[in-house]
């Protein structure tokens, strides 16, 4: 009996050993824990504004991920149309930079471009084809009015 006494004293040592050394360690990993969190609170502020940013693109997107507003440089080439496809007049068009406002149906409602040929404003209606367009196209500006059955009116100087 005498020697499971002592096996069963042992035991019990090496226990409370191991239960300080464990005690020890959680401490030293609160402390840790403590200083990561304390000194890891500091108020994030500007330091003074960025000279330039700088993109080949912006979209600023709704809640549900819809694109609602875009700036894009649309390289040199023919149109391409809201399906893919190239447009059929195989006209070539020049590096264009494009600022789109866009509906919540995913319309464009405001369109204005400028390209070394000239400039030009889009206004659409709630109603298509409702829309305005205002175009400087090298010499030859134009001013067109389109109605919701799809006449037409262009006014030229």
């Amino acid at each position: 009996m005498g020697s499971e006494l002592r096996l069963l004293v042992s035991m019990q040592e090496r226990m409370m050993k191991d239960g300080r050394k464990l005690t020890r360690l959680t401490l030293v990993n609160l402390g840790i824990l403590g200083f990561l969190l304390f000194h890891q609170t500091r108020i994030v502020e500007a330091k003074g504004a960025l000279a330039v940013l700088r993109g080949s693109g912006l979209e600023i997107v709704a809640a549900q991920g819809k694109v609602r507003a875009s700036i894009q440089l649309v390289p040199e080439g023919p149109a391409i149309m809201a399906d893919g496809l190239v447009a059929k007049d195989g006209k070539v068009y020049p590096e264009t930079v494009l600022f789109r406002l866009i509906r919540a149906d995913g319309r464009p409602s405001v369109k204005i471009t400028t390209s070394e040929q000239g400039s030009g404003l889009t206004l659409g209606g709630g109603i298509d084809p409702t829309y305005i367009v205002l175009n400087a196209d090298g010499g030859d500006p134009s001013f067109a009015l389109t109605n919701k059955d799809g006449r037409r009116q262009i006014i030229k100087p």
